[in-house]
């Protein structure tokens, strides 16, 4: 299968790219700095900004699977950057007829035992507010609109460098959490359960979760 994937340089989209490799899928990887991402079978690398909607719009009609999984952590306005570079791949996707957009979310629109969401609990990390701010209302766009077939995959609480083991669990809308009140997820299990979705599809126009 072919996959795009914007982003596909960071932490988690390197992640996503190593085990769509793995599987056997071609990629073709969008990223801001190409000759940082070393070249390997089956992977296309291309540099294009991902707030040119034009370009990207050429280069993702016609795709099948589009992985969104860029972030603006570097960025000065984080929210306003994720939030406009956001629009460019939706409008990108929905005018090139992507066959389906997955995206890496946040864990803070997560729902708490009380019904209150992980972004709005009085110790949310200032440091990851922005970001969070604007996952979420991805989020609510992708949930509004019926033009673009997607999906939305929430790690838990904490994502952290990791291999996989391919033994963790799928949740909706409510955070998970192990028995001893901890939500946490490695980056190589949250790519896994990302091409598990990609290949045998569970939650169409749905938000699902990923935690041990």
């Amino acid at each position: 299968m072919e996959l795009v994937i914007l982003g596909a340089s960071g932490f988690i989209g390197s992640a996503i790219t190593a085990e769509a490799l793995a599987r056997g899928h071609t990629v073709t990887a969008v990223v801001n700095r190409p000759e940082r991402v070393e070249a390997k079978a089956g992977l296309t690398v291309v540099g294009l900004d991902i707030n040119d909607t034009a370009a990207l719009t050429k280069l993702l009609t016609g795709k099948a699977i589009v992985i969104s999984a860029f972030s603006g952590h570097a960025q000065q306005d984080v929210k306003g950057y994720y939030l406009q570079a956001f629009n460019s791949v939706f409008n990108a996707a929905t005018a090139g007829k992507v066959g389906r957009l997955l995206v890496v979310g946040g864990a803070a629109t997560l729902l708490l035992p009380d019904g209150s969401r992980l972004l709005d609990s009085p110790d949310f990390p200032a440091e990851y507010r922005a970001t969070a701010e604007g996952a979420a209302e991805v989020l609510q766009q992708l949930r509004g609109q019926n033009a673009l077939s997607w999906s939305f995959l929430s790690p838990a609480a904490e994502i952290f460098p990791g291999d996989k083991t391919g033994r963790f669990r799928l949740g909706s809308d409510n955070l998970l959490t192990d028995s001893a009140g901890n939500s946490r997820i490695s980056n190589g299990d949250y790519a896994v359960a990302m091409l598990d979705e990609v290949e045998q599809p569970q939650h169409i126009n749905k938000r699902f979760s990923v935690a041990y």
